[in-house]
Protein backbone atom coordinates (compact mmCIF):
# COMPACT_ATOMS: atom_id res chain seq x y z
CA UNK A 1 0.00 0.00 0.00
CA UNK A 2 1.24 3.49 -0.89
CA UNK A 3 1.12 6.70 1.17
CA UNK A 4 0.72 9.92 -0.83
CA UNK A 5 2.42 12.45 1.45
CA UNK A 6 1.51 15.50 -0.64
CA UNK A 7 -1.78 15.84 -2.54
CA UNK A 8 -3.97 18.94 -2.75
CA UNK A 9 -7.22 17.02 -2.85
CA UNK A 10 -9.19 19.89 -1.32
CA UNK A 11 -8.73 22.11 -4.39
CA UNK A 12 -11.79 22.99 -6.52
CA UNK A 13 -10.38 21.10 -9.52
CA UNK A 14 -11.45 17.90 -7.71
CA UNK A 15 -14.93 19.12 -6.73
CA UNK A 16 -16.69 17.34 -9.60
CA UNK A 17 -15.19 13.87 -9.05
CA UNK A 18 -13.43 13.77 -5.68
CA UNK A 19 -15.06 10.51 -4.62
CA UNK A 20 -14.01 8.86 -7.88
CA UNK A 21 -10.45 10.15 -7.40
CA UNK A 22 -10.30 8.40 -4.03
CA UNK A 23 -11.78 5.24 -5.53
CA UNK A 24 -9.17 5.18 -8.30
CA UNK A 25 -6.43 5.76 -5.76
CA UNK A 26 -7.67 2.84 -3.66
CA UNK A 27 -7.69 0.61 -6.74
CA UNK A 28 -4.08 1.61 -7.44
CA UNK A 29 -3.04 0.77 -3.87
CA UNK A 30 -2.75 4.37 -2.66
CA UNK A 31 -4.53 4.30 0.67
CA UNK A 32 -3.25 7.19 2.81
CA UNK A 33 -2.91 10.89 2.08
CA UNK A 34 -1.62 14.11 3.59
CA UNK A 35 -3.28 17.23 2.19
CA UNK A 36 -1.06 20.32 2.62
CA UNK A 37 -2.29 23.90 2.26
CA UNK A 38 -1.31 27.14 0.49
CA UNK A 39 -2.99 29.76 2.70
CA UNK A 40 -5.60 30.13 5.44
CA UNK A 41 -8.52 29.28 3.14
CA UNK A 42 -6.95 26.07 1.85
CA UNK A 43 -5.78 25.24 5.38
CA UNK A 44 -9.39 25.30 6.55
CA UNK A 45 -10.45 23.22 3.52
CA UNK A 46 -7.71 20.67 4.19
CA UNK A 47 -8.85 20.29 7.79
CA UNK A 48 -12.47 19.89 6.70
CA UNK A 49 -11.58 17.20 4.16
CA UNK A 50 -9.49 15.32 6.72
CA UNK A 51 -12.41 15.29 9.13
CA UNK A 52 -14.60 13.52 6.56
CA UNK A 53 -12.15 10.75 5.64
CA UNK A 54 -10.28 8.44 8.02
CA UNK A 55 -7.33 8.01 5.64
CA UNK A 56 -6.68 11.74 5.02
CA UNK A 57 -4.65 14.05 7.25
CA UNK A 58 -4.04 17.78 6.88
CA UNK A 59 -1.10 20.17 6.96
CA UNK A 60 -1.73 23.89 7.46
CA UNK A 61 0.41 26.83 6.42
CA UNK A 62 1.10 29.66 3.99
CA UNK A 63 3.00 28.94 0.76
CA UNK A 64 5.90 31.33 -0.01
CA UNK A 65 4.06 32.60 -3.10
CA UNK A 66 1.32 33.80 -0.74
CA UNK A 67 3.66 35.26 1.88
CA UNK A 68 2.47 38.79 1.09
CA UNK A 69 -0.97 37.84 2.40
CA UNK A 70 0.54 37.50 5.88
CA UNK A 71 1.79 41.09 5.73
CA UNK A 72 -1.63 42.32 4.58
CA UNK A 73 -3.55 40.30 7.18
CA UNK A 74 -2.13 40.40 10.69
CA UNK A 75 -4.42 37.60 11.82
CA UNK A 76 -3.28 35.18 9.13
CA UNK A 77 -0.68 33.32 11.18
CA UNK A 78 -2.99 33.35 14.19
CA UNK A 79 -5.44 31.40 12.02
CA UNK A 80 -2.69 28.93 11.08
CA UNK A 81 -1.76 28.49 14.74
CA UNK A 82 -5.42 27.88 15.64
CA UNK A 83 -5.95 25.38 12.83
CA UNK A 84 -2.75 23.55 13.79
CA UNK A 85 -4.52 22.32 16.92
CA UNK A 86 -7.18 20.47 14.92
CA UNK A 87 -7.11 16.72 15.64
CA UNK A 88 -6.05 15.55 12.17
CA UNK A 89 -3.41 18.17 11.47
CA UNK A 90 -0.05 16.38 11.29
CA UNK A 91 2.29 19.09 9.96
CA UNK A 92 2.83 22.76 9.17
CA UNK A 93 3.02 23.19 5.41
CA UNK A 94 3.61 23.75 2.76
CA UNK A 95 5.98 26.54 3.71
CA UNK A 96 9.39 27.65 2.46
CA UNK A 97 11.01 29.74 -0.28
CA UNK A 98 10.22 30.17 -3.98
CA UNK A 99 12.66 32.15 -6.14
CA UNK A 100 11.13 30.96 -9.41
CA UNK A 101 7.91 32.94 -9.38
CA UNK A 102 9.03 35.64 -6.90
CA UNK A 103 5.41 36.68 -6.32
CA UNK A 104 6.37 37.78 -2.80
CA UNK A 105 9.60 39.66 -1.96
CA UNK A 106 12.30 37.25 -0.84
CA UNK A 107 12.79 38.90 2.53
CA UNK A 108 9.04 38.64 3.16
CA UNK A 109 9.15 34.96 2.18
CA UNK A 110 12.02 34.38 4.58
CA UNK A 111 10.34 36.21 7.47
CA UNK A 112 7.03 34.38 7.00
CA UNK A 113 8.85 31.06 6.68
CA UNK A 114 10.71 31.64 9.96
CA UNK A 115 7.51 32.67 11.72
CA UNK A 116 5.83 29.45 10.61
CA UNK A 117 8.79 27.40 11.79
CA UNK A 118 8.12 28.97 15.18
CA UNK A 119 4.50 27.82 14.96
CA UNK A 120 5.75 24.30 14.23
CA UNK A 121 7.93 24.42 17.32
CA UNK A 122 5.11 25.71 19.53
CA UNK A 123 2.69 23.06 18.26
CA UNK A 124 5.29 20.26 18.18
CA UNK A 125 4.54 19.49 14.52
CA UNK A 126 6.93 18.60 11.68
CA UNK A 127 7.15 20.81 8.61
CA UNK A 128 6.51 20.21 4.90
CA UNK A 129 8.84 22.40 2.88
CA UNK A 130 8.34 23.93 -0.56
CA UNK A 131 11.54 25.14 -2.22
CA UNK A 132 12.09 26.24 -5.80
CA UNK A 133 15.22 27.86 -7.19
CA UNK A 134 15.26 30.77 -9.62
CA UNK A 135 17.20 31.03 -12.85
CA UNK A 136 20.69 31.78 -11.53
CA UNK A 137 22.60 29.04 -9.72
CA UNK A 138 24.40 31.68 -7.62
CA UNK A 139 21.93 34.43 -6.69
CA UNK A 140 18.73 32.36 -7.03
CA UNK A 141 19.66 29.23 -5.08
CA UNK A 142 16.64 29.07 -2.81
CA UNK A 143 17.58 25.62 -1.52
CA UNK A 144 20.89 26.83 -0.10
CA UNK A 145 19.17 29.77 1.61
CA UNK A 146 16.50 27.45 2.95
CA UNK A 147 18.95 24.86 4.26
CA UNK A 148 20.86 27.62 6.06
CA UNK A 149 17.68 28.62 7.88
CA UNK A 150 16.81 25.03 8.75
CA UNK A 151 20.32 24.03 9.82
CA UNK A 152 20.38 27.00 12.21
CA UNK A 153 17.51 25.37 14.10
CA UNK A 154 18.74 22.06 15.50
CA UNK A 155 15.35 21.33 17.05
CA UNK A 156 14.14 20.62 13.49
CA UNK A 157 16.29 17.49 13.23
CA UNK A 158 14.13 14.64 11.85
CA UNK A 159 11.18 17.05 11.64
CA UNK A 160 11.56 18.28 8.03
CA UNK A 161 10.11 16.89 4.80
CA UNK A 162 11.58 18.51 1.68
CA UNK A 163 8.65 18.21 -0.71
CA UNK A 164 9.37 17.61 -4.42
CA UNK A 165 13.09 17.55 -3.69
CA UNK A 166 15.04 18.86 -6.67
CA UNK A 167 18.48 19.41 -5.18
CA UNK A 168 21.64 17.56 -6.08
CA UNK A 169 23.10 14.54 -4.32
CA UNK A 170 25.38 16.64 -2.11
CA UNK A 171 22.44 18.72 -0.88
CA UNK A 172 20.43 15.56 -0.34
CA UNK A 173 23.19 14.01 1.77
CA UNK A 174 23.50 17.16 3.86
CA UNK A 175 19.75 17.15 4.42
CA UNK A 176 19.48 13.50 5.43
CA UNK A 177 22.45 14.10 7.71
CA UNK A 178 19.98 16.11 9.77
CA UNK A 179 17.38 13.37 9.53
CA UNK A 180 15.26 15.20 6.94
CA UNK A 181 12.93 13.27 4.63
CA UNK A 182 12.95 13.79 0.86
CA UNK A 183 9.67 13.74 -1.08
CA UNK A 184 9.82 12.31 -4.61
CA UNK A 185 7.01 12.51 -7.15
CA UNK A 186 6.23 12.87 -10.83
CA UNK A 187 9.37 14.87 -11.76
CA UNK A 188 11.46 11.79 -10.99
CA UNK A 189 10.07 10.27 -14.20
CA UNK A 190 10.95 13.27 -16.40
CA UNK A 191 13.82 12.73 -18.88
CA UNK A 192 15.77 15.80 -17.70
CA UNK A 193 15.51 15.10 -13.94
CA UNK A 194 19.05 13.74 -13.65
CA UNK A 195 19.73 15.08 -10.14
CA UNK A 196 16.45 13.65 -8.87
CA UNK A 197 17.25 10.22 -10.30
CA UNK A 198 20.64 10.30 -8.54
CA UNK A 199 18.85 11.04 -5.28
CA UNK A 200 16.32 8.24 -5.84
CA UNK A 201 19.09 5.78 -6.62
CA UNK A 202 21.71 6.58 -3.99
CA UNK A 203 19.99 8.09 -0.93
CA UNK A 204 19.02 5.39 1.61
CA UNK A 205 15.38 4.46 1.09
CA UNK A 206 14.71 5.17 4.78
CA UNK A 207 14.86 8.89 3.97
CA UNK A 208 12.44 8.87 1.03
CA UNK A 209 8.67 9.31 0.92
CA UNK A 210 6.38 9.30 -2.10
CA UNK A 211 4.07 12.09 -3.24
CA UNK A 212 2.02 13.20 -6.23
CA UNK A 213 1.51 16.94 -5.58
CA UNK A 214 -1.85 16.36 -7.27
CA UNK A 215 -3.27 18.06 -9.26
CA UNK A 216 0.22 19.24 -10.30
CA UNK A 217 3.37 17.51 -11.65
CA UNK A 218 1.94 14.33 -13.20
CA UNK A 219 4.34 11.51 -14.15
CA UNK A 220 5.84 11.52 -17.63
CA UNK A 221 3.37 9.05 -19.12
CA UNK A 222 0.42 11.34 -18.28
CA UNK A 223 2.07 14.77 -18.58
CA UNK A 224 -0.43 17.37 -19.62
CA UNK A 225 -3.21 15.73 -17.63
CA UNK A 226 -4.48 16.57 -14.17
CA UNK A 227 -2.40 14.62 -11.68
CA UNK A 228 -4.08 12.40 -9.09
CA UNK A 229 -2.96 9.85 -6.48
CA UNK A 230 -3.76 6.84 -8.69
CA UNK A 231 -0.69 7.78 -10.76
CA UNK A 232 1.67 7.32 -7.82
CA UNK A 233 2.76 3.76 -8.77
CA UNK A 234 4.64 5.27 -11.73
CA UNK A 235 6.93 7.03 -9.24
CA UNK A 236 7.43 3.87 -7.23
CA UNK A 237 8.18 1.93 -10.41
CA UNK A 238 10.96 4.37 -11.32
CA UNK A 239 12.52 4.03 -7.86
CA UNK A 240 12.21 0.24 -8.13
CA UNK A 241 13.96 0.34 -11.49
CA UNK A 242 16.77 2.65 -10.34
CA UNK A 243 17.47 0.68 -7.18
CA UNK A 244 16.85 -2.79 -8.65
CA UNK A 245 14.42 -3.71 -5.86
CA UNK A 246 10.82 -4.92 -5.85
CA UNK A 247 8.14 -2.24 -6.01
CA UNK A 248 6.55 -3.87 -2.95
CA UNK A 249 9.69 -2.99 -1.00
CA UNK A 250 9.47 0.61 -2.19
CA UNK A 251 5.84 0.77 -1.05
CA UNK A 252 6.54 -0.83 2.32
CA UNK A 253 9.54 1.28 3.31
CA UNK A 254 8.23 4.63 2.06
CA UNK A 255 4.89 4.06 3.77
CA UNK A 256 6.64 3.18 7.04
CA UNK A 257 8.73 6.34 6.66
CA UNK A 258 5.62 8.49 6.20
CA UNK A 259 3.76 6.95 9.14
CA UNK A 260 6.78 7.51 11.37
CA UNK A 261 7.43 11.06 10.18
CA UNK A 262 3.84 12.23 10.67
CA UNK A 263 3.34 10.25 13.87
CA UNK A 264 0.41 8.32 12.44
CA UNK A 265 -0.43 4.91 13.86
CA UNK A 266 -0.85 2.00 11.46
CA UNK A 267 -4.09 0.70 12.89
CA UNK A 268 -6.22 2.16 10.10
CA UNK A 269 -8.58 -0.39 8.58
CA UNK A 270 -9.06 0.27 4.84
Amino acid sequence: MFFDTHAHLDTPVFDSDRNEVFERAQSAGVTRFVNPAFDTVSSARACALAETRPNVWAAVGVHPNDADSVIKNEGCLCDIFRLASMPKVVAIGEIGLDYHWDTSPRQVQSNVFIEQLSIARKTNLPVIIHCRNGVSTTTDNALEDLLAILFDRPWLESRVLLHSFAGDLDQARRAIGRGYMLGLGGPLTYPKSLFTRDVAQYVPLEYIVLETDAPYLPPQKVRGKRNEPSYMPAVAEKISELRAIDIEEVARVTTENALRFFGIGDGLVL
